[in-house]
């Protein structure tokens, strides 16, 4: 698999998950522009990255490693810090590739009543309101692309009749509010060429360092848990199809019904 000359944004690039997919699509050869909270964040992973191909003697090609990965910050709950994201990075390319809608807040809570305003506000914000603001900053770039794929990490708490023992009704909220708006921009992009695909995983453990030898040692055996590398097989199967084939959604069984 090579992805040498794709453009990828990721929002929520900072850890977890995110970071683990910047990893994964840095070795296969993506250029990459890095989003997180904090700038700081968005900076360690993308040091990482470039540390990472200097060891394994890669710096200098393909215009350096260091060239290749860029680091931004992105508030995915301030409209405004979303439109300068954007902007910066459209002052470095002009069109993006793939969209990776990964950033958002999780709330946990065991009633309506057990968080803050400013939780049910953030949450709402980072995650449904974040995810449309940053597409649609994101288009013009993506339609510059002679292969625009928009990638959303929605969660089971997305499907219709899901349930979570711990997930806030907030994060539920949000969650339907990716699907609803994810499935309706499917629909109006694809005369254009753009591929919308989602993702609906139940909880997995995103938090394992892809840097560790751990992470090759994850057991991915039929009675395990969903594993992150799974998930980032999944995007990365997705996007490298010919452009004749839309997957629309990734939905995954859990282990564990009562936990999804």
């Amino acid at each position: 698999m090579n992805l040498t000359d794709r453009r990828v944004v990721i929002t929520g690039a900072g850890r977890d998950f995110g970071r683990a997919l910047a990893h994964h699509f840095a070795g296969l050869g993506a250029e990459l522009f890095l989003a997180a909270r904090s700038l700081e964040a968005a900076e360690r992973t993308r040091d990482e990255i470039r540390d990472r191909a200097t060891g394994h003697g890669r710096a200098h090609d393909d215009d350096g490693a260091r060239d290749r990965v860029h680091a931004f910050a992105c508030d995915l709950a301030d409209p405004a810090s979303i439109r300068e994201f954007a902007a910066a990075v459209g002052r470095r390319t002009d069109r993006i590739d793939v969209l990776v809608n990964n950033g958002a807040r999780w709330l946990a809570g065991p009633d309506l009543l057990s968080v803050s305003d400013e939780d049910v506000a953030d949450t709402l914000a980072s995650g449904s309101t974040g995810t449309i603001l940053a597409t649609k900053n994101f288009l013009p770039l993506l339609l510059a692309s002679d292969r625009p794929d928009v990638v959303t990490m929605v969660s089971v708490c997305g499907v219709p009749g899901a349930q979570h023992p711990v997930a806030h009704e907030a994060y539920f909220a949000a969650k339907h509010g990716q699907r609803g708006f994810t499935e309706a921009l499917s629909r109006r992009l694809r005369p254009q060429g753009v591929r919308v695909i989602s993702l609906f995983p139940p909880d997995f453990d995103s938090g394992r360092d892809p840097l560790s030898p751990e992470w090759d040692a994850t057991p991915r055996g039929a009675q395990d848990p969903l594993a992150a590398q799974s998930v980032i097989d999944c995007i990365t199967f997705a996007i490298q199809q010919p452009r004749d084939c839309y997957i629309s959604a990734f939905h995954f069984e859990s282990l564990h019904p009562s936990a999804s």
